[in-house]
C-alpha cells in the first residue's frame, strides 16, 4: 500500500477501501471499536465491522482499527462458575514449570519456556 495522508484516510462513502473508513480520532459518534464496547460492557455479538480507522504511519502500513454499531452491540455474556474455573485452571497451567512441575510464582516467559531456576542452573548455585 501507498503512503497514506490523513486526507487520505477520510472516505465515509467507502469508495476507495471498500468500507467506511475515517482519520485516526474522527470515529462517527454511535461507533465504537471491540476495546470500547467491552468497557462499556458490550460486545460486537455477530455484527459485521460497520466502518474501520486508519492512522498513517511512516515507512510501514497504516494501523487499523475497525469500528461497530453500538446501538447493535449486546451485552457481555457474564462468567459462570464453570468459566471462572477453567479460568482458573487456565492461569494456574501457564505458572507450572515442565521441567521441575513446581508452581513458579509467575506466569512463566514463553521465551524461556520453563521457570528461571530450571533456565539459568548455574547462576541460582552461586547464589
Amino acid at each position: 500500500m501507498s503512503r497514506l495522508t490523513l486526507a487520505d484516510c477520510f472516505d465515509p462513502a467507502g469508495e476507495r477501501f471498500g468500507i467506511p473508513t475515517y482519520p485516526w480520532r474522527y470515529a462517527p459518534d454511535g461507533m465504537a471499536t471491540r476495546r470500547q464496547l467491552r468497557i462499556r460492557g458490550l460486545r460486537p455479538g455477530g455484527q459485521d465491522i460497520a466502518a474501520q480507522i486508519l492512522r498513517p504511519r511512516r515507512r510501514r502500513e497504516p494501523l487499523t482499527a475497525y469500528l461497530y454499531r453500538v446501538d447493535l452491540a449486546r451485552p457481555v455474556r457474564p462468567m459462570t462458575p464453570a468459566r471462572w474455573a477453567a479460568l482458573a485452571k487456565a492461569n494456574a497451567a501457564r505458572r507450572r514449570c515442565p521441567e521441575c512441575r513446581r508452581d513458579a510464582g509467575y506466569v512463566i516467559p514463553p521465551t524461556l519456556g520453563t521457570c528461571v531456576t530450571c533456565a539459568y542452573p548455574e547462576e541460582q548455585r552461586a547464589a
